[in-house]
């Protein structure tokens, strides 16, 4: 389920293109026609699989689970759609009240350094004041930023980034720590909180797509600032759903925030399996959202004085994530995720290599990144229940967003360097190799326990008197 940085670095590569705009190649239509058939190919697997995998995977008619999904998957496709409303006209709005390009990157290092300074603190606060607020304080603070948008100034932009970067925290953590605890208490089995990532990362990618025709049709009408206006619309309506709709839940709110940032950081370092779940999730992470800059000039690169259709490989990309949210549902029932995500780690190693091995290939290159996307649409629900069986869930918030602390450490230094494009590709290779290592760590550890068993919460004896 991965939003904001792809929307924020997609912007930064939309503007790579149009610098490049004078010189852009001419497209052939058997190249264009080759995209668009892989596109039209893919939704008919995706929409084929989508079908199997409902009768195949486990089924529940219990009306509470329906419904406890439904209510989850509402507020969070109308939170994730909050977000893709804004990526693909940012730049080009920031480019409109004339800032150059050095101010512009300003404005993108800020978003990622205000979610690494104070997204890390905003988990403690949910834990403590509750995840069904801190969704809340979602809405507010991305709305706020989205209101920031019709003012053409720097300062104004800048508390608009800001905003924005600690919003992103939230939608990391908040929403998915809410989704646990109430699924759990409710006593739901947990393959069936699987199936609710799934299902969340299927329609996080359609919404993609959606939200990028629907900001394109009002930005044509009504200007560059008008899909800031849909997502603040959207964003309003989700608040207003979720204070009627969610009830609230808890960390551990007798503990200070202090307590909680403690005791998620005692965790990481004490834990071993917790060690190892949110090492894989940082460089994985991190090569995703470096794949998200670099997969233009790489196709670029590839089609040589062929110009590419972005729209279609976009949508071809989020697809093929789809299609990777359905394949977990059939790997889960025949294997824990801790075990079958060591090869989907390697596997999106040997895909992010073909830019190395064979650059000028476009075919390769091309195949390589569809199932990448895959892997991507596989490690989003795997993830999801790794972080539902072992992090503990009276600072699950807290957690989830130290474990982003390395990810936007790897976006900010990318962003700053001016590395090659096989350079980047090449530590995409490694921070995936170095992720199935971990992953093998974690499977090792925990081969002989009971599948999907959870961890205690723990309490402090003091709390109990």
């Amino acid at each position: 389920m991965v939003v904001g940085y792809k929307t924020d670095i997609g912007a930064i590569r939309q503007r790579s293109g149009r610098e490049k705009k004078k010189t852009v190649q001419k497209q052939h239509p058997e190249e264009e026609s080759m995209f668009v058939g892989v596109f039209y190919g893919l939704a008919s697997v995706c929409g084929l699989l989508y079908f199997y995998t409902r009768s195949a995977t486990e089924s529940n008619d219990d009306p509470q689970f329906k419904s406890f999904q439904r209510t989850y998957l509402i507020v969070y496709m109308m939170a994730v759609a909050g977000d893709w409303l804004q990526g693909p006209h940012v730049y080009a709005l920031y480019e409109s009240y004339g800032m150059s390009k050095h101010q512009i990157e300003i404005l993108f290092i800020a978003g990622f350094g205000s979610s690494l300074l104070f997204g890390t603190f905003i988990g403690s606060i949910a834990d403590k004041f509750g995840r069904r607020n801190n969704c809340l304080m979602y809405a507010i603070l991305y709305g706020g930023a989205c209101i920031t948008k019709h003012f053409g100034n720097m300062p104004v932009l800048m508390i608009g980034r800001f905003l924005g970067g600690v919003a992103t925290s939230i939608l990391y953590s908040a929403f998915e720590s809410w989704l646990i605890f109430e699924h759990n208490t409710r006593g739901f089995s947990d393959s069936l909180l699987g199936t609710v990532f799934s299902n969340a990362a299927l329609g996080n990618s359609l919404i993609a797509i959606i939200s990028g025709v629907a900001a394109q049709f009002v930005a044509e009408r009504f200007g560059f600032v008008a899909p800031f206006d849909l997502a603040l619309s959207v964003l309003l309506i989700m608040a207003v759903i979720i204070m009627n709709t969610w009830p609230e839940n808890y960390g551990n709110e007798k503990a200070p925030i202090k307590e909680s940032f403690e005791k998620a950081t005692r965790a990481i370092k004490e834990d071993p399996n917790v060690f190892c779940l949110g090492l894989v999730q940082s460089l994985f992470e991190g090569s995703m959202y470096t794949f998200v800059l670099e997969w233009t000039p790489a196709l670029s690169r590839a089609a040589g004085d062929v110009g590419i259709p972005h729209g279609y490989i976009f949508a071809a990309f989020m697809v093929a994530t789809m299609i990777g949210s359905s394949v977990f549902k059939l790997l889960q029932q025949h294997e824990r995720p801790e075990s079958f995500m060591r090869y989907v780690l390697l596997l999106a190693a040997v895909c992010l290599s073909m830019p190395i091995v064979a650059p000028d290939n476009l075919g390769l290159v091309f195949g390589g990144f569809l199932v990448f996307e895959m892997c991507c649409g596989i490690f989003w629900p795997s993830m999801g229940c790794l972080r539902g069986t072992y992090v503990s869930e009276e600072t699950r918030s807290t957690t989830l967003n130290l474990f982003r602390i390395p990810l936007n450490l790897i976006v900010i230094f990318i962003l700053w360097q001016n590395f090659s494009m096989i350079s980047i590709f090449k530590f995409c290779v490694f921070f995936l190799f170095a992720a199935s290592i971990a992953q093998h760590a974690l499977f090792i550890r925990t081969e002989h326990t009971p599948r999907h068993q959870k961890l205690p919460i723990t309490v402090d004896e003091d709390e109990n008197l």
